[in-house]
């Protein structure tokens, strides 16, 4: 087996002749980007490049261009200064290649779109080593692919987006019901005709570890700081029997969280058996079978974030990012615990998941953490699919640019 070589550029030029290498020999290309993807332990030979020293942030008014190896903390910490952010993930850890090339849920979702809805440019290294600009003006097929298409086109080194002026945000956090039925219907009426400036999500968890407290809560976060506003848009949940809530004035930067950890570090974290998808609607038969998935089975988690708002108002074809008429994100599954889940339970959480993802309109895939060819096209509408294959076979008709959810000519 070929071994792996690493490269760690410090420019754009060292990632130019990391590619060219791996173009000579014929090796396939890991890009690892700065953030916490799973992508760099799938791909044992080749050719990895690590893009963390890539990792600058400048400003030009509401124009902020971000090096490929940074993460979403150090772009949040940066903007603050200006009291500007962008819609993004929701950990420190969560790199800005990956989360951008693969759409880009995240906490502004509803307010300002996707990430990749504030991308007006990028520096991309290509297959042959070239090193193009490219916007919705220069290359703009290329700058489409790379909206939502993942890494399958090249080594992107800057990020160029429009942010927002956004001194300060609401964080508000709803815990203490019993009836997470109750929450999630009153959660899914409230998020119907939310104002944009709302985003919820809603996360039920067993007891993993200290760093990510059992139980589940809904976590609002609201642009801006009229309180009275946010309280008055989920007065529904409010009104849920039991419900206690805070809320905080914060900087967009303090929204993001330290990802949990694990008591021992030195393991891998045991395997997620569910999936995820994009649904076009929260009926009440599909919260009851969340609520069931969480009362049945011990190790599983279930994480929602509502869409809408400016997520739905970017015309389908305008990106390759599917659904954009889903109104909430759903991951659902349970964690493969030694010991605790034996080969009956694993059955019993495979058909219980799967039953939940049959009724998504697709797949999100940066939230899909294994390799699975067949699963590529979910994560796409056909005429999207269609569109990046063939823009795969025009500027990496290899498949260097492997290691991802790959798009196969």
């Amino acid at each position: 087996m070929t071994q792996q070589s690493v490269f760690t550029p410090i420019d754009v030029a060292g990632v130019v002749t990391a590619v060219l290498h791996a173009r000579h020999h014929d090796l396939p290309v890991c890009v690892v980007a700065g953030g916490h993807g799973p992508w760099a332990l799938v791909q044992q030979s080749g050719v990895r490049i690590e893009l963390a020293s890539l990792s600058g942030v400048s400003v030009d008014g509401t124009t902020v261009s971000i090096g490929g190896g940074a993460t979403w903390g150090e772009v949040a910490a940066r903007l603050a200064e200006d009291g500007l952010a962008i819609s993004s993930g929701d950990t420190t850890t969560v790199g800005v290649g990956g989360l951008t090339l693969g759409g880009g849920i995240g906490w502004m979702t509803r307010c300002w779109g996707l990430a990749i809805d504030q991308l007006i440019g990028a520096q991309v290294v290509t297959a042959d080593g070239t090193v193009i600009e490219t916007s919705p003006q220069a290359h703009p097929e290329l700058f489409w692919a790379l909206r939502g298409g993942g890494g399958n086109f090249g080594v992107v080194t800057r990020f160029d987006f429009a942010a927002h002026r956004l001194p300060t945000v609401l964080r508000a956090q709803y815990t203490g019901a019993t009836d997470a039925g109750a929450v999630l219907r009153a959660a899914r009426d409230a998020m119907t005709d939310a104002p944009h400036a709302l985003t919820a999500t809603y996360l039920d968890v067993p007891p993993m570890d200290p760093s990510a407290p059992p139980g589940a809560a809904l976590v609002a976060v609201w642009a801006g700081d009229d309180e009275v506003a946010l309280r008055e848009a989920l007065a529904g949940v409010e009104a849920v029997d039991g419900i206690t809530v805070e809320v905080a004035t914060c900087a967009y930067r303090d929204v993001l969280d330290e990802p949990p950890g694990f008591a021992d570090p030195e393991q891998a974290p045991p395997a997620f058996i569910g999936g995820n998808g994009l649904f076009s609607s929260l009926d009440d038969d599909l919260i009851d079978e969340l609520v069931a998935l969480r009362a049945t089975h011990p190790t599983s988690v279930v994480l929602m974030r509502s869409l809408g708002g400016a997520y739905g108002a970017v015309p389908q074809h305008s990106t390759p990012f599917p659904a954009r008429d889903a109104t909430w994100f759903i991951m659902a599954g349970g964690f493969d615990v030694p010991g605790v889940v034996d080969d009956a339970e694993r059955t019993s959480l495979v058909a219980d998941t799967a039953r939940i993802q049959e009724r998504r309109v697709a797949q999100y895939s940066n939230f899909t953490h294994e390799p699975s060819p067949e699963a590529v096209p979910e994560m796409f509408t056909p005429d999207a699919y269609a569109r990046l294959r063939a823009l795969k076979a025009q500027w990496d008709p290899r498949n260097m640019f492997r290691s991802n959810h790959n798009i196969v000519v």
